[in-house]
């Protein structure tokens, strides 16, 4: 096996062509075998394996520098520097990241996980490199899909600052995750599939079909013509427009032909000028399954490699199919409603709504900041726009919901699918700074439900309110309460009691916070079996808090701990001690929550528990506290 016995990535340049088309081979089974039991991004690997043997073949790393944009295309570039022994280990607790890190190799330049950066990141490290009078190379891997984002246009207008060699391989795969959407997208499909060089050919197939005897052989000369043409126009038309914007052009090129890549990289390398190379790759290539449906494959859990289905079939409902329906069944009765997501259809819930309301589903691509502010747009328009995007990926709009929304006190509805601990993705995804992030910008109301219906209800409440308001709501099975209930709209800044106990020598009072308040119901529970007191307030909202119940609450208490699956810094926990310093509260308080850190990859149970966000986490906080 190549793979094991070649010394990589230097002894790539030893290979032969055969031999590389062999390697090639073997990688795609290693990451389709890996993925099928530890699950990850399968069908954007399968589409770079050639690329990325020929950009390791052509260049020296880590010395030449290659930037993987988003990263989740990263997995051959993994086998080529040195992880292959470690493979085995990807997206797990102490084990290997799915995207770059800088703390496991020295081939990783950047530790990425959110789209659009790579070119950014390429020209500071090109004109850094011309600074120092270096001679290395820079090369930036962009998936199509990170063009729809800003940043990525914005790096590609200052590119003109550059006067050396940088080099950007367009990877066109016409996806990110969910279908490419947008003018860009568009402009690409018809480099591809113009239907002007469709037409060219049927005209001239039936002029040439007219001349006498010659007719038919004519035809297959007119096919050949066609193509030339249509190539020379293609290549014309790109090369003015992408040189226009600083960069030579060069493709597009097929992006798995290895010998044709190698080519092409090693004529990229001699330009002492920005260059995009354009390749065609094809998402999920070589796994039959993924090739068909690139986005079932795009991030899964462990599956049957025969048969590329799931090994469990999740029956589960999970807090996105939950959402996914509450605005769908909404929106028949408010036609006010509209949804804008950034690339993330199905993992947002809101596939359904965009089959039955396409006229009134907006998916924006990778380009989050520019959601918002359209948002804010529908908004002043008259219209009820629901933002569905991922805690994480919201950060990028700070901003937006700042300046755009929240100042102008617009009616946006922002729906952070997981926040909190992701799990297997890691600390570029763990969605746990905004409860912090949010909770201080002036009109924003921020609720967390406990369950599935409080979601529901605090959808409804969100549609009714008239300004900023969010919901945050984990990356997990529901709890499984009755979803019957009518709507209600939910008082603004109202929390409950859900657990008090009878009896108890010292009185604990836990306030807690969406995914948190059930885990402090059993703990109450433990604890009152060691005799305690204990009351749990289930906050509902972050911002407002309410301050009555909570001050009245903790003048009863001996010990306050707040809980919440979030950062303690500036967040929930955070917003509680505000309330009890105004209300001049001089009673010992804990906050349970993700410390000062970016939290590592792992199952979200397991890092829910070592951080102390578990039953026996917080029986075991209290308990600490009260001697």
């Amino acid at each position: 096996m190549l793979l094991e016995k070649t010394d990589l990535p230097s002894s790539l340049k030893k290979l032969s062509c055969p031999e590389l088309e062999q390697l090639s081979k073997e990688i795609r089974q290693v990451i389709i075998e890996t993925v099928s039991k530890n699950g990850g991004h399968l069908a954007s690997n399968l589409g770079t394996v050639e690329l990325s043997i020929a950009i390791h073949a052509i260049f020296d790393s880590p010395k030449d520098k290659v930037l993987w944009d988003v990263g989740h295309q990263c997995y051959t570039h993994k086998l080529l520097t040195g992880r292959r022994k470690d493979f085995s280990t990807l997206r797990q607790y102490g084990g290997i990241s799915g995207y770059p890190s800088t703390e496991e190799s020295p081939h990783d330049h950047f530790t990425t996980g959110h789209a659009s950066t790579a070119i950014s990141s390429a020209i500071g490290l090109a004109k850094a490199r011309d600074l120092r009078n270096e001679d290395h190379k820079v090369i930036a891997v962009v998936g199509d899909g990170a063009f729809s984002g800003g940043v990525s246009l914005e790096a590609v207008n200052n590119s003109t600052n550059l006067k050396s060699n940088l080099i950007v391989v367009f990877n066109d795969n016409d996806m990110s995750i969910s279908k490419n959407v947008g003018a860009l997208s568009e402009y690409f499909t018809k480099v591809r599939m113009n239907p002007f060089y469709t037409g060219t050919k049927e005209r001239v197939e039936k002029m040439v079909k007219r001349i006498p005897k010659f007719g038919v052989p004519l035809a297959h000369l007119a096919e050949k013509i066609k193509n030339r043409m249509k190539n020379f126009i293609i290549d014309f038309q790109t090369e003015i427009i992408v040189e226009e914007l600083g960069f030579q052009y060069l493709g597009p090129i097929d992006g798995h032909n290895i010998t044709l890549l190698m080519s092409a990289l090693s004529f990229a390398k001699d330009i002492r000028r920005p260059i995009l190379l354009h390749v065609l790759t094809k998402k999920g290539k070589g796994y039959k399954p993924a090739e068909e449906n690139p986005t079932k494959f795009h991030g899964l859990s462990p599956f049957n490699i025969e048969t590329g289905e799931p090994l469990s079939l999740s029956i589960d409902t999970t807090y996105s199919d939950v959402f996914g329906e509450a605005v769908e069944s909404l929106a028949k009765s408010d036609g006010s409603i509209v949804a804008v997501t950034a690339a993330m259809v199905d993992g947002t819930g809101l596939d359904s709504f965009a089959s039955s309301h396409p006229d009134k589903f907006f998916d924006v691509g990778i380009a989050e900041e520019h959601a918002i502010v359209y948002a804010a747009g529908l908004a002043k328009g008259g219209m009820t726009p629901v933002c569905a995007i991922y805690s994480t990926f919201l950060q990028r709009a700070y901003d937006e919901i700042f300046h755009d929304v929240c100042l102008q006190n617009l009616h946006v509805v922002f729906c952070l699918d997981r926040a909190g601990i992701v799990g297997d993705d890691g600390p570029t995804h763990n969605g746990v700074f905004d409860m912090a992030y949010l909770r201080h910008l002036p009109n924003m109301v921020l609720m967390a439900p406990k369950d599935e219906n409080e979601l529901r209800h605090m959808f409804f409440t969100a549609v009714k309110h008239n300004g900023p308001i969010s919901i945050r709501y984990p990356r997990s099975k529901v709890v499984g309460v009755d979803t019957c209930e009518e709507l209600k709209v939910l008082e603004i800044g109202r929390g409950e009691i859900v657990y008090k106990s009878k009896t108890g020598s010292k009185r604990v009072l836990l306030i807690a916070i969406g995914s948190m308040v059930y885990p402090s119901i059993e703990a109450a529970k433990k604890l009152e079996d060691q005799g305690l007191s204990a009351t749990v307030i289930n906050s509902r909202f972050v911002k407002p808090l309410d301050k009555g119940l909570i001050i009245s609450e903790a003048r009863k208490a001996d010990q306050i701990v707040t809980v919440e699956e979030g950062c303690l810094q500036g967040g929930f926990g955070s917003a509680v001690l505000e309330i009890l310093e105004d209300g001049c509260i001089n009673i010992p308080v804990k906050r349970i929550g993700l410390p000062d850190k970016f939290i590592e990859a792992g199952k979200r149970d397991f890092i829910l528990n070592k951080y102390g966000l578990s039953v026996d986490g917080i029986v075991q906080a209290v308990s600490d506290g009260i001697k």
